[in-house]
């Protein structure tokens, strides 16, 4: 298996980037923020692993080790392919996913595109166990949202600051906030930066 690849970053596809490794331009699908963070020209460390299909081979990267891990754990659940896997890796940071699991949180879970009610039922249930809640941050506490909310709007091709403008913003207009809310307020935080384009 392919673990990781340096190489410089050669142009973009529609789902990820070119990079040149040895010579080899390698196509590697990431998610929009990280491919928004791969400038043509910088040289990237990507940690990837390879999807092997019948009819295709497809190379994911990512930023981190603990991205791709879950990325790797999240397709031994019913109905996740790499591509449901990586839509939850572009709206929840590694973190914000372990902490939905673990706490049942199911609005956070069907925020991300392709995953419903059911979907997100059957994620709590089969990864519950496979999820270790010893690399999750001390930020579950009543600003957990934030954290979420930002990861989400930088998935989604918003800058890292217009995304903490807005949660700034958000922060402040509610402030009694809490996970429960994070799907009305990722609908007002798309609506506030609709209007500021």
């Amino acid at each position: 298996m392919i673990a990781s690849l340096t190489g410089r970053v050669t142009g973009h596809t529609t789902g990820g980037v070119v990079v040149s490794v040895g010579g080899v331009g390698l196509a590697v699908q990431t998610t929009p923020g990280t491919k928004a963070r791969l400038r043509t020209g910088d040289e990237a460390f990507l940690a990837t692993t390879l999807v092997v299909r019948e009819d295709s081979l497809t190379l994911y990267g990512f930023e981190t080790d603990d991205e791709r891990e879950l990325f790797e754990v999240l397709q031994t659940a019913s109905g996740i392919g790499p591509k449901v896997a990586q839509a939850v890796l572009t709206t929840l940071t590694p973190d914000a996913v372990r902490r939905a699991i673990a706490t049942n949180d199911l609005a956070t879970l069907t925020l991300v595109s392709g995953i419903g009610k059911k979907g997100a039922e059957r994620m709590v249930l089969e990864l519950r166990d496979k999820l270790g809640m010893a690399h999750v941050t001390s930020g579950a506490g009543p600003v957990a949202w934030r954290d979420t909310l930002t990861e989400a709007l930088v998935g989604l091709g918003w800058s890292s600051s217009q995304a903490d403008e807005i949660v700034v913003k958000l922060s402040a207009a509610h402030p009694n906030a809490s996970d429960p809310d994070i799907p009305s307020l990722l609908r007002e935080a798309l609506q506030m930066l609709g209007k500021s384009r």
